[in-house]
């Protein structure tokens, strides 16, 4: 009888055992799934990520790209405005088309558009230097127009990677690394604005004391 028992036991035992480690093999590749499970979310998500990264960015692209284009059609209205031809046209028609110019420059400054740069502390440093600099040849246009542009195109030449036509402000360089790719474009920018209107303004100046040369001239013929 206690042979028997044992035996009975050791069966029960016997029976068990494939049953517990059916369990556990169950158990096991439960979790082999989860975990790969778990990975390909992860990947998804990583993805989405990835995809939504090239979107933002393009975003931030478009929204730079208007402001460009709202600092172009404002300067070019206010070019219009001050133009040689809108001298040399009649009182009422320059009234007219001040009107229209002043309409469109009103519409375009309805347009808000910003992009905020992310700077460090050192970057946010570098960009008050730099702007600090720019904004002291601009204060001395009127002393000297010829010498305020040739210090512009030297920080110009600092900021481009173009060979340069003329010498380049190294420190100003230096100031300009320091700042963040953003900034770094918009001085630029900046940069050649003014040139630009400095350019404008020369050509003004010229064609002005052409002008009262050729009327000198005629009058003294008339004196002849």
């Amino acid at each position: 009888m206690a042979q028997a028992r044992i035996s009975a036991k050791a069966s029960e035992g016997a029976q068990q055992h494939p049953q517990q480690q059916q369990q556990s093999g169950g158990q096991l590749r439960g979790r082999f799934y989860r975990s790969t499970s778990m990975a390909d979310r992860s990947s998804r998500l990583l993805e989405n990520l990835d995809q939504l990264e090239l979107r933002v960015e393009a975003f931030r692209d478009a929204a730079s790209a208007m402001e460009q284009e709202k600092e172009i059609l404002l300067e070019m209205i206010h070019n219009i405005q001050n133009s040689q031809d809108m001298r040399h046209i009649s009182e009422g028609e320059r009234e007219e088309l001040n009107l229209t110019a002043n309409r469109l420059m009103g519409r375009t400054l309805t347009v808000e558009v910003s992009v905020e740069t992310i700077r460090n502390a050192q970057q946010q440093e570098s960009l008050l230097h730099a702007t600090k600099m720019i904004d002291e040849i601009v204060n001395k246009l009127l002393d000297d127009l010829e010498d305020a542009k040739m210090r512009l195109m030297s920080l110009y030449g600092a900021c481009t990677s173009d060979v340069p036509a003329g010498p380049i402000d190294q420190k100003f360089q230096s100031v300009v690394i320091g700042c963040a790719i953003e900034d770094q474009k918009k001085i630029k920018r900046r940069l050649e604005t003014l040139l630009r209107n400095l350019e404008n303004s020369e050509k003004s100046i010229t064609l002005l004391e052409h002008q009262k040369s050729s009327v000198r001239q005629s009058c003294n013929s008339k004196q002849d």
